[in-house]
């Protein structure tokens, strides 16, 4: 089983970093939540205003916005690499899986590279066509600094 959630994970960051966004999309649930707090600990995402918090219609947005031809802020798109570590099974309740790892990501765009850090939990629900996103919650080390702009999928 680690080895099944280790793979999916994977699956993900490589959609990700090769820019394969409508395919990443639909390792999520319809009733998904993808969340990038503010705040160190932020308990809700409704306390107070998050980086990112989107459903699924919001999600599916995000990535039809990147592919626009007119979406000159997010062009050009940004290559990234994603390196995921430290996994592990936190709870498992019948169909759905709490997973927690932590995450280094690369960005390269318009002739800069960045480096992001976070700790990540992903909710994944077992469901008839394999394991989907039910839940991300990305923790960005530095989330309560000044980001310059977020153009890039956790």
């Amino acid at each position: 089983m680690p080895g099944e959630i280790e793979q999916f994970l994977y699956l993900e960051a490589r959609l990700l970093d090769t820019q394969r966004y409508e395919a990443w999309l639909d390792l999520y649930t319809e009733d998904a939540i993808y969340w990038v707090p503010l705040e160190h600990d932020q308990r809700e995402p409704f306390e107070t205003s998050s980086i990112i918090h989107d459903d699924r219609t919001l999600l599916d947005l995000r990535v039809r916005q990147a592919r626009h031809p007119r979406a000159h802020a997010r062009q050009p798109l940004a290559r990234t690499v994603h390196q995921i570590g430290n996994i592990s099974l936190e709870d498992e309740k019948k169909n759905e899986l709490t997973i927690k790892s932590t995450l280094v990501l690369v960005e390269f765009r318009n002739e800069r590279q960045r480096v992001w850090g976070a700790l990540v939990e992903h909710r994944l629900r077992r469901l008839p066509q394999g394991l989907r996103i039910a839940r991300k919650r990305v923790d960005l080390v530095n989330s309560e600094s000044e980001l310059d702009g977020v153009a890039i999928l956790f």
